[in-house]
């Protein structure tokens, strides 16, 4: 009999199936043409991200702790773990969508009497002990995935996992740019108090220069004293460097996962350096950032939950049954007479659940729009970051230029200040003011040139680098 087009598609959907819900597309998005900055960057695609960590920072004792962090710290061991439970929880998913096997034997012994309520003689009951025994093969409860609900729980279970391998990667990104943040804000601290060190003994020196002229009668005791003023007050800066020195080295090791200590230098704060920053081309963040990669990968999630929902309207047809044998002998347990089998198909339709699945359909599709919504301001947010940094650097560049001939304009105003009070053609006030002017230009120049390399390590980690 020729079956007609209709039956020919009932027979492959219930041999295919088919998968409920929308199919995931990744959404359109519009990129900038370039990153916005002060200067105006070429569309090349070179990036600096695209450097491993241990390219960008040089300093062999920088690199050497990002190492420990990436082994100890307690942040990207807790991200790894929650990787190994979502690949666990994607393999519990996914097996409900094969069959369950069981197996099941027992033996029993019974013994009978033959004084009960209808006394047998012992022709009938050889033995009053009687053994039987069991085997079966089960098939537990089986769903025949027509409507793709279990398909779509795997596909969300399966985009979990990838967002939280993301999210590992992401934590990874910021722990590099973390310990290299901290520990070129320790190596500034220690140029800061070699800073202080230095001015707090030249200052002694001029110090011990005015004692000796108010002896010979050149200075007064007012000079003494505003020389006293400038030593205390270079004292005063260091102890309170000290401190953060000490608890910036503890940070450090927080991160890699120590208890507090001293912290191991390398290079001094002059010598570090960084290559040079392309930031690339702005469509390519969406492959390099890991956030960016997570939050899809949400969307990805919400997305099969949706088709998850749907399917619940449709009946779910499940098979359980078992195959085995049962007798009084083992040699006969599986033969023809001792077999034994069931086999149940199950169908549950929903009928009335009182708006239940309709309300859980619109939840998942609010999640989806949820995620969506999540990962555009992902996307937006990591333009606005690259665009801060490209900012920061170049404008932080500019005023480390500017403060580099500050610096050396104080330098020279000193020295012909003091020379001029040696030559008793002016007064100690001119030397001393320039003596503040210059300790203070110092030490706002040291805090510019961390500005501008914390810019690129911050450029580093907005475009995307350091999980490599």
């Amino acid at each position: 009999m020729r079956k007609s087009p209709a039956v020919l598609s009932l027979i492959a959907i219930l041999l295919t199936g088919c998968t409920m819900g929308p199919n995931y597309h990744r959404p359109p998005i519009q990129t900038p043409d370039a990153f916005r900055s002060p200067t105006p960057v070429g569309p090349d695609p070179a990036s600096l991200a695209d450097l491993k960590w241990w390219e960008v920072f040089k300093d062999e004792q920088l690199q050497e702790l990002e190492r420990t962090a990436l082994v100890q710290n307690y942040d990207l061991r807790d991200a790894v773990t929650r990787v190994d439970a979502a690949r666990a929880n994607l393999g519990i998913t996914r097996s409900n969508q094969y069959p369950n096997f069981g197996a099941d034997g027992n033996v029993s012994t019974v013994r009978l009497s033959r004084d009960g309520e209808t006394p047998l003689p012992p022709a009938f009951l050889p033995s009053q002990n009687v053994t039987f025994g069991t085997a079966t093969l089960s098939l537990l409860s089986f769903e025949l995935d027509i409507w793709g609900r279990l398909r779509r729980a795997t596909e969300a279970a399966r985009a979990n996992l990838l967002g939280a391998e993301e999210n590992r990667k992401a934590v990874v990104t910021t722990l590099v740019s973390d310990v290299a943040s901290s520990y070129l804000s320790l190596r500034e601290l220690d140029h800061e108090l070699e800073i202080s060190e230095r001015t707090l003994a030249t200052r002694r020196a001029s110090l011990e220069l005015i004692k000796q002229r108010r002896v010979g009668g050149v200075a007064t005791l007012l000079d003494v004293r505003q020389g006293e003023q400038l030593v205390y007050t270079a004292t005063e800066t260091i102890p309170a460097l000290e401190q953060q020195i000490e608890q910036t080295e503890n940070q450090i090791n927080l991160l890699l996962g120590k208890n507090p200590g001293e912290v191991k230098r390398g290079r001094s704060f002059t010598e570090q350096q960084f290559p040079d920053v392309p930031p690339g081309l702005p469509s390519a963040l969406l492959e390099r950032r890991p956030d960016i990669r997570a939050a899809e990968q949400n969307l990805i999630a919400a997305n099969a939950q949706i088709g998850a929902a749907k399917a619940a309207y449709f009946p779910q047809i499940s098979l359980s049954g078992f195959l085995g044998g049962q007798g009084q002998q083992l040699s006969s347990l599986f033969a023809g007479p001792s077999r034994i089998w069931n086999f149940t198909p199950q169908v549950t339709q929903p009928i009335f659940t009182a708006g239940r699945l309709k309300s859980n359909v619109k939840l998942t599709e609010a999640l989806q729009q949820s995620a969506l919504i999540q990962y555009e301001k992902t996307i937006q947010t990591a333009f606005s970051e690259v665009s801060n940094s490209l900012i920061a650097h170049q404008r932080v560049r500019e005023s480390r230029v500017q403060q580099e001939l500050l610096v050396a304009a104080l330098q020279d105003r000193t020295r012909l200040a003091y020379a001029r009070y040696r030559g008793g053609v002016d007064t100690l006030l001119n030397a001393l003011d320039a003596d503040r002017d210059l300790f203070q230009a110092e030490l706002t120049l040291s805090q510019v040139r961390l500005s501008e390399l914390l810019s690129v390590v911050q450029l580093y980690k907005a475009l995307g680098g350091g999980w490599q």
